[in-house]
């Protein structure tokens, strides 16, 4: 086991035990309401089936957090006291999740532990914060604007701690840095995750004055949320699958090697990560770079291996700004068609996606030409000289981590 993937390690203990402790607890001295339970855990597992996933969203089963934050902070039921406790809450949202997480098991989808631990641990940490508090405090002190604030300050807490939880589990599978990584995930929370927490909350405290019915009424807003991200995740991807399907013209036609523009597009967009980028930052990217050479199209004779990067200045400009028109005539965004258009000015000019699409696409051109087991690294080395004239020196070195990280493998045409 590597000290990388230490921190992963204990997390997934942390909540494995959390969870079996709490269980145990639970079996040995029973359940407290059981009709609260139940119908909690029913709605958790619900929003668990109805987990998607892939799409790059940060909360998969919205539902399912939502109920899971509600019995966290739930300390009445009608008007009536519960008495169910922290280690209850995070049994019920156990068993429900893992009999839920049965059927993306069994079909492959997801990553169903880091899932797992996530939702444990904050569930776990908001129980722990409210329970407590609720039931040591007096009838006086569960009411009125200093309690709403109490409330507001604790899903604040919660969702700093699972956005934290999320950052560090992805940096440790992915070795992607962790600062890009957690403002990702912060500026996530503005989406789906404001509606997850203000649902929980609301959730709890509708229970708590006309009981358990309160549950599909208030879900009900939430699920429509769900499916309306569902259609835009579905959207999203066609329109993804739309770019790179023209982009594929270019090898159709015989201008570029197969494979070329998707190689350059997962390489730059890890290159962006590497440098920091944001979600927005690296779709444009990854789409620039995936038709950053449809300008091609428009050469009477093609360039052999289209291998641009050999073309004198001028040439390449002008098969850059022909390639901005055609995006811009496909519609796709705006910024895309910038990118294309100034990836071969004088890298001072350029944006910071079209450095780097500059650089990885001559690094897989060279890497290509070069024979044997050195080529990549003789091609990184060309690039690092080209450095102070045509390609940016932090970009470079970026570059020359990720290569580094996927063992400097040259590219392979297919």
């Amino acid at each position: 086991m590597t000290a990388r993937r230490l921190p992963l390690v204990l997390a997934h203990a942390a909540a494995g035990l959390l969870g079996a402790g709490c269980l145990a607890h639970t079996l040995r001295h029973g359940l407290e309401e059981p009709g609260a339970a139940l119908a909690f855990g029913v709605l958790i597992g619900v929003g668990e089936l109805g987990r998607w996933s892939g799409g790059g969203e940060r909360e998969p089963a919205p539902l399912g957090a939502a109920g899971a934050l509600a019995y966290a902070l739930l300390g009445e039921t009608a008007g009536r006291p519960t008495h169910h406790g922290v280690p209850q809450v995070v049994a019920v949202v156990l068993a429900a999740s893992l009999a839920c997480c049965v059927p993306h098991v069994a079909r492959g989808r997801g990553p169903t532990t880091d899932h797992l631990t996530r939702r444990l641990l904050t569930v776990g940490f908001a129980a722990v914060c409210f329970q407590p508090l609720y039931h040591h405090s007096g009838p006086h002190q569960r009411s009125g604007p200093a309690y709403a604030l109490v409330v507001v300050a604790l899903l604040v807490l919660t969702t700093l701690c699972d956005a934290l939880l999320a950052a560090a589990l992805a940096h440790c599978r992915t070795r992607w840095p962790f600062g890009p990584l957690l403002r990702d995930e912060l500026r996530g929370r503005r989406g789906i995750g404001s509606a997850v927490c203000a649902t929980g909350a609301v959730m709890s405290l509708a229970v708590a004055v006309v009981g358990l019915w309160a549950l599909p009424v208030f879900s009900l807003p939430l699920l429509l949320t769900q499916l309306s991200y569902r259609r835009y995740a579905a959207v999203r991807t066609t329109y993804r699958q739309t770019i790179a399907s023209l982009a594929r013209a270019t090898e159709i036609a015989g201008y570029t090697p197969p494979g070329h523009a998707r190689r350059v597009a997962e390489l730059s967009r890890a290159v962006g990560r590497e440098m920091g980028l944001t979600e927005p930052e690296l779709t444009v990217l990854e789409y620039a770079a995936l038709m950053h050479d449809i300008g091609q199209l428009s050469l009477v004779d093609p360039v052999p291996a289209g291998a641009t990067a050999r073309l004198p200045a001028e040439e390449q400009r002008r098969i850059a700004l022909l390639g901005a028109a055609v995006v811009r005539q496909t519609g796709v965004d705006a910024e895309v068609a910038v990118v294309v258009a100034q990836q071969a000015d004088p890298y001072r000019e350029q944006p910071v996606s079209a450095r780097i699409v500059r650089a990885v696409n001559a690094y897989e051109e060279m890497a290509r030409e070069e024979t044997g087991p050195g080529g990549p690294l003789g091609a990184l080395e060309r690039l690092r000289l080209a450095c102070a004239r045509d390609y940016q020196p932090e970009v470079v070195e970026s570059l020359a981590r990720v290569l580094q990280r996927d063992g400097l493998r040259a590219p392979v045409v297919g």
